[in-house]
């Protein structure tokens, strides 16, 4: 491969060369100024401009480049090049003892051949990307690639003839780039054959060839007559609502429909491709964005520890986390394949610059997880470890009582005995007059943070928020998989109704909630309206385009309700910085009201008797109802 590029790199050499002396035997045939000089004055001149030229481009490292796939910043490369040539020879002009020649027929010689240098690669370069068509120009082109490269670009007409015709949505940035790969890949699997843009002025216009459409009544047929099989958004910003009236069209209309993934603002080691559009992108508003500066700079430089990081929402508070460069990320989890998986993602996006540890241990193991804050000794402690699927801890009421009420008591004594500055805890909707035994002992650990921010050193805070999308346990891939199966699709109740946001939505909440806390806030987010699951339901079968698929009801789950509430006593609001997220302020326990009821489940606990913990959870929580008791009211 070197000598390759050597070989072509002289080459272009002496093409530059060739067309130095045409022009400087141009200028000498047409030039009439008012310069006398001898032969031997011009020889001398054109040896010294030769001189600037070819020196400067050589450290330029010109002929260096692979002018084939040369994008802008190789011209500006050569224009500042060939600027500094000029520059080096009008200042050897005023000082050597040599035959004066005009500023005038100088900057004549350098402009005009910086203009053919320029033409020589531009031409090459679309001689490469063009002569592979089997079109009269594409032949001409392969022909002068042959001649003067000793190059044949083969025309390959079946491999053309396979690739998936597309039509690309938005002749912007994005779009543009999107052509650009294509067509600069000739293994590339599609072919763009036109831009769609709903931009009238881009209409009839064309991009790298390629036709820009008008979006308007006729271009579902337009694209047809193009051969088009397929549309590829590719709009970095689009409203929800335009986005999926554009999807139902194509999609009504034979067209398969896939999103361009451009990594501009995505985190580390994303890559762009194509793709199909995510349910969630269709059905819910776009996901609000909550990060802010002064969060990023809280985090950074800080030990933190995440209980419960290999889980949906603490492995994505590990990803949030690692982007603020914080000193240490330590990772607490029972279940090693999903810690070990956060810890391999993050150690192939951020190498050697993040530090990341992995613990696996209980929050229910006192000695193991006081052996962890020993080791690290965290500043910030993110507490995302629990038991969360409703209706396996009904008949589990002790193992939940154990791992999320009394692991969260662990983990919050462990922070005051080692000094950290912060505890975070994750909590859910369900929490708000809960109907299940989940809800109840998520209630009861706020009950605790609430409690140990009244008599504590460290700053308490704990955050609730709605169903988390493609979360594991979450309804959407459940119906996925039942759509793709040809259903039935399956919903419990066609009254539910839900809150719903995005996992990155539910991470940045619970951090820069943790970073404004005082003490003790139960912080909610505004999560706009909640979702009728039927309707979610009924959206993703038609989306989906399978004919056919019923949805079944197959009742209410044990302690499940029909619909949550993510505030406690919505009257008793205050306001953040943040104006989506909200603070609620609700009277906490004296520390020996909590210790008796802590009393209460632990001895519970200790019997083994799911019911007596079921019951135990009733007095402690007064706001623990019975399913049918709230049900019954909607």
């Amino acid at each position: 491969m070197k000598k390759k590029r050597s070989k072509m790199g002289w080459q272009l050499l002496a093409y530059d060369a060739a067309v130095f002396l045409a022009v400087e035997i141009l200028l000498l045939l047409m030039y009439r100024g008012d310069e006398v000089i001898t032969m031997r004055g011009r020889a001398i001149q054109v040896a010294l401009t030769a001189a600037c030229v070819f020196t400067c481009r050589i450290a330029g490292r010109i002929y260096r480049q692979i002018w084939r796939y040369g994008g802008i910043q190789c011209y500006i490369r050569l224009l500042m090049t060939d600027g500094g040539a000029f520059l080096l020879n009008f200042l050897l002009e005023m000082l050597l003892p040599v035959e004066k020649i005009t500023f005038a027929r100088l900057l004549a010689t350098a402009s005009v051949n910086l203009l053919c240098a320029l033409a020589i690669r531009m031409v090459y370069r679309y001689a490469y990307k063009c002569g592979n068509t089997d079109t009269p120009l594409g032949r001409f082109l392969n022909l002068l690639l042959h001649v003067f490269a000793g190059k044949r670009v083969s025309v390959k007409k079946q491999a053309e003839a396979r690739k998936t015709k597309i039509a690309i949505i938005g002749a912007g940035q994005v779009g543009v780039s999107l052509a650009e790969e294509l067509m600069n890949n000739p293994v590339a699997a599609y072919a763009p054959r036109c831009f769609v843009d709903i931009s009238k002025d881009k209409g009839g216009r064309e991009i790298h060839d390629i036709p820009v459409l008008a979006e308007d009544e006729s271009i579902a047929e337009r694209l047809k007559e193009l051969e088009v099989q397929e549309v590829v958004f590719a709009i970095s910003s689009m409203d929800e609502e335009k986005r999926k009236q554009s999807y139902q069209y194509y999609r009504s209309e034979g067209f398969k429909v896939k999103v361009y993934d451009f990594p501009a603002m995505q985190s580390a080691g994303s890559k762009r491709h194509l793709r199909e559009f995510d349910v969630e992108e269709l059905l819910f508003r776009k996901p609000v964005a909550v990060m802010d500066e002064r969060t990023n700079d809280y985090y950074r430089g800080q030990v933190i520890l995440i209980t419960g990081g290999g889980g949906s929402i603490g492995s994505e508070l590990c990803r949030q986390l690692a982007k603020m460069e914080p000193k240490q990320l330590v990772l607490v989890d029972i279940y090693e394949n999903g810690a070990y998986d956060v810890q391999q993602e993050l150690r192939l996006a951020y190498g050697d610059k993040l530090d990341v540890r992995v613990e696996i241990v209980s929050v229910t193991n006192r000695a193991g997880m006081a052996r962890v804050f020993e080791t690290y000794r965290p500043r910030i402690v993110i507490h995302a470890a629990a038991h969360k699927h409703v209706p396996l801890m009904e008949h589990n009421c002790v193992e939940a009582v154990e791992n999320n009420v009394f692991g969260t008591k662990t983990v919050v004594e462990l922070c005051e005995e080692y000094g950290a500055a912060r505890f975070m805890m994750v909590s859910t909707d369900k929490a708000v007059n809960p109907t299940n035994v989940m809800g109840a002992t998520k209630r009861m650990c706020e009950m605790i943070v609430q409690c140990a921010g009244t008599y504590g050193k460290v700053k308490y805070s704990a955050t609730r928020f709605g169903n988390v999308l493609g979360s594991a346990g979450s309804v959407i891939p459940l119906f996925k998989r039942q759509i793709a199966g040809g259903g039935p699709v399956t919903l419990t109740d066609r009254r539910i109704i839900r809150y719903f946001m995005t996992i990155p939505e539910a991470s940045q909440l619970v951090l820069q909630s943790g970073a404004m806390a005082k003490d003790g806030e139960l912080f909610v987010l505004d999560m706009g309206q909640p979702v009728k699951i039927l309707d979610l339901a009924e959206s993703m079968i038609r989306l989906s385009g399978v004919q056919g698929v019923e949805i079944v009801e197959t009742g209410l789950r044990p302690g499940e309700k029909l619909y949550e509430e993510l505030l406690v006593k919505t009257e008793e609001l205050d306001k953040t910085d943040n104006s989506l997220i909200f603070i609620e302020r609700d009277a906490p326990l004296e520390r020996q009201e909590l210790d008796r009821r802590l009393s209460l489940l632990r001895r519970a606990c200790d019997s083994g008797d799911d019911d007596a913990v079921r019951a135990a959870l009733h007095e402690v929580v007064p706001t623990f109802k019975r399913p049918e008791e709230v049900n019954g009211k909607v």
